[in-house]
Parts: structure tokens; sequence; C-alpha cells
């Protein structure tokens, strides 16, 4: 389904914009190419990030795409998305130096849309091997695993509840990270391998999950979470109360309007909630405040997000843990908070309120590991399902990664968890 052209994440720009030719050749040059690349380490599928990066310097553009994409095939979309600060960029030698350290994630991006722009295809379709392979969801996680599988000769069909693949990073990414047509071309140009079967628009209960396993040889659960989690605080109904989540699905999916709202609350202090904040500001919304019950340095968020919020307009109250959403003609007007110690407890003493006209609730989903819960062998705890490092369930026929299992990691994580389980799931169907 081609998503409407004029859905509200079209009003964000890149907040990291692409590099050119000369740009990009200049930065590769840079690279000390470390032997021991800890930069590769510390990305979840080990791209041989000197080597990719070696080759945009020596002008050898296509075979840089075919590195990074034999890692990791949703190279494209974690360009854009991965906290690299944290993660490649973060372990570049050169931060030890005190030097800018190498913009590895700009380098992934240039030779990765230059390789789907132009329709580069370097893998095909393995033998068919007559074995059948069923993938719930449609999201990174199960789109790495499905073309892993279909190299090896696997027959796969993905089903999908919504009427289009991509999971969060058609829904949910930060549209100043990536907007959701960038996520359409990753996925169509991930599909262009062949032979994979789509059942969209399907919705699948415990009992159908179960039914899969004995329709296929083998099941891959790539479900992510759940629905925002609710405060269960007086005046959560109220119009202009909702999940982060959701409202970001919508404001990237469609429409939002945001006309009569002046000022916004978004509760939390976790990822989603610094990029609600940064999605309000990018939206017009004058006043934009993050409400918190523990300190800024408590926050699980990452820095540079937050800090780049800052630099937005954003504002910040610490120490305020919400107790009610007030509110006036059905329609929220603001937050009530009570004040919170260094254990982020509530503290006996004055209540705030905070003004909004919309308020938003980041304070996690719900986990869908349950749905495989009744599953012979299959392990739930604490909503996730219990995987090996190969990604297998106790279940010889049910691999599953991506949040429902990892908890809601990165696209990295699930992008590396799907092509391992694949692997392994190719390791089972030949006997091993």
């Amino acid at each position: 389904m081609p998503l409407p052209p004029d859905r509200s994440e079209t009003r964000f720009e890149d907040f990291k914009s692409a590099y050119n030719a000369d740009q990009a050749v200049a930065e590769a040059n840079r690279c000390l190419y470390c032997w021991d690349a800890p930069c590769q380490t510390a990305c979840p599928t080990h791209i041989d990030i000197a080597g990719f990066i070696r080759k945009i310097g020596t002008g050898n553009l296509k075979g840089s795409a075919k590195t990074i994409f034999e890692s990791n095939i949703l190279g494209l979309s974690c360009a854009r998305v991965c906290p690299v600060e944290v993660l490649c960029v973060g372990d570049c030698v050169y931060n030890e130096k005190g030097l800018p350290p190498i913009n590895i994630g700009k380098l992934q991006r240039y030779a990765t849309d230059a390789a789907v722009e132009a329709g580069w295809q370097f893998f095909t379709a393995g033998a068919d091997t007559g074995k059948r392979v069923a993938l719930v969801g449609g999201g990174p996680a199960s789109l790495a695993c499905a073309h892993e599988l279909r190299r090896a000769g696997h027959a796969v069909t993905i089903y999908e509840k919504r009427a289009f693949l991509g999971g969060l990073n058609a829904t949910g990414v930060a549209p100043y990270k990536m907007r959701g047509d960038a996520a359409a071309r990753e996925v169509d140009w991930v599909l262009g391998i062949g032979g994979v079967e789509l059942k969209l628009g399907v919705t699948l209960d415990a009992a159908a999950i179960a039914a899969l396993t004995t329709a296929y040889d083998a099941v891959f659960v790539g479900l992510g979470l759940g629905p925002d989690s609710r405060l269960a605080l007086p005046g959560e109904d109220l119009a202009g109360v909702e999940g982060a989540v959701a409202f970001i699905d919508r404001m990237k999916t469609g429409r939002v309007d945001l006309g009569s709202v002046a000022r916004a609350a978004v509760v939390g202090g976790g990822n989603t909630a610094v990029d609600a904040v940064r999605e309000l500001r990018g939206l017009g919304v004058r006043d934009v405040v993050l409400v918190y019950r523990g300190s800024e340095a408590d926050m699980s968020g990452y820095t540079h997000e937050w800090e780049a919020a800052k630099v937005e307009g954003v504002r910040g109250v610490w120490h305020m843990q919400p107790t009610a959403f007030e509110g006036a003609g059905g329609r929220v007007s603001g937050v009530r908070c009570t004040p919170t110690g260094p254990d982020k407890k509530p503290l006996p003493g004055r209540e705030h309120v905070v003004g909004a006209e919309l308020v938003l609730v980041a304070t996690g989903q719900a986990k869908l590991g349950a749905l495989l819960g009744a599953l012979p062998g299959v392990r739930v705890e604490k909503g996730r399902v219990v995987v090996d490092a190969e990604q297998r369930t106790g279940n010889p026929r049910v691999w599953a990664g991506g949040d429902c299992a990892n908890g809601g990691k990165e696209v990295v994580n699930a992008a590396a968890e799907g092509k391992a389980a694949a692997l392994s799931i190719t390791r089972a169907l030949a006997g091993g």
C-alpha cells in the first residue's frame, strides 16, 4: 500500500544530511583501517566497516555496498537510524585521540543509497530445497530472516497484520532519521531477491501461530511490541491524552492536526519520549515539555538525542511523577504531578501542574511474547520469548527475534537476530 503523500512526517528534513561523492571520499580517506576494528566489534551485525570504507575511498562503490549487505541486508535503514554514537562511531579509535570520529553511518548511507537507487542486486535465491518457512510479522527481523532463507533456497511466506511491510521502520522511526518512503524503498529492494510470498492484512492469534508449526517446516516469529502502556491515572481517557507510539504511527502514516495545540507534554524518559518531544517541536508546537520522575542524568534515552532536543527548544521537568490528567470540556488541559526524591518515589508536598493541550505517554509498550506461550516448549519470561544464541525457542520448529524476544532494541539488533535465525533454521532443516 503506498503511503499518502500528505502525511505529516513529510514536514521533516534529515537531521543528518547525506554525503555527496567528494565528501564521502574525503571522509573515507580519514579512516585508519584498523586491523582490530573496534567499530566492527561494536556493530551487532559485525559489518566489515574498515573494508567498506576503504572501497569508498578507492572508488569501488558497488563493492562497498556489497560488503555492507553481506552482513546486514537492512544496511540502508541502519545507516540512518542506528545510534552510531553509542555503537560503531562511539568505538572509533579517533575518540581516544581527541579527534572527530569517522562518520561511519553517513558513509554507510552513501553506499547503500547508491545501491538501492541503482537497483543493484547482489544476491540470488538458492536452489529450491522443498522446505517451507512461515514468518510472523513484517518488520526488520522478519525481512532479514526472509532474505537469508531465500538465499538458502527455502520457500518463504510472511504474515503481516498491516497492508504493508517494514514494521517500525515504516511506522515508528523518527522522520528526521528516516521517513516511510525510504523504508518502503528498502523493503522493495530486499524483496527483489524474489520468491517471498506475502500475506498482508492478516492478524494471527495464538491458535493460528500454533497451526503454522504443523503447516510449515519451520516458523520464525518476528513480532514487535504491542500497544502503549497506560498509567491508569484519573483523566487518562480525556481527549488529547494518547500513547506516544500510537501518535508517532499516525503522524508517519497519515496527517495529525495540531493547529490548536500550543503546549504539549510527553511523559517518560526513554528514547520514544525523546523522539516524541522532538517531533512535536518539528510539527510546530511552541511549548514542549518532557515530564520525568527522575533526574536528567537518570534518563534512559540517548544523551545525544536529548541534547539535540534541548537545542530545538524542548525543556525538561525533572523529579515529577504524574498523578492525574486535568481537563475541561472533555479535553486535557494539563498533567498534575507530585515531586519525587532521588529514588524516584513520590514525596509529600505541593503538587505541580504542567499545562498541556496534548499529552503523550511514553512509558513503555505491551510485550507480545504471550502469543507464543501456549506452544509446546516455548518459554516466556516478563513478556519476552526466551531464545538461545541462535534465536531458537524450546520448540524445535520455532525461532524468534526482534522486539518480542529482545524486549525492544535497535533495528540493527533485529537484523542480526533475523539473519542468525535464518542460518540456524537452514542448519536444522538440513538435519544439522
